[in-house]
């Protein structure tokens, strides 16, 4: 049985992709929550809301990556 070969250059365009992804992702989750006064601009909870977020996307990244089989 033959093993399937990953891309290098796939992979890592794949990662890139979800990295703009999850900046995107917190991004529009931290404007509003800065704007409106709920956090200062570097506070603990400023950086769980990347955490999360991170967590989040890469999780999702994991399930597509088993699905389209790079």
């Amino acid at each position: 049985m033959e093993e399937k070969k990953t891309n290098p250059l796939k992979v890592f365009l794949y990662i890139s992709a979800w990295i703009i992804i999850w900046g995107t992702f917190g991004s529009l989750i931290d404007f509003p929550l800065y704007k409106n006064n709920i956090y200062q601009e570097g506070s603990i909870y400023q950086y769980l809301t990347f955490a999360i977020t991170a967590l989040i996307s890469i999780f999702i990244a994991k399930f597509f990556y088993q699905k389209i089989k790079l």
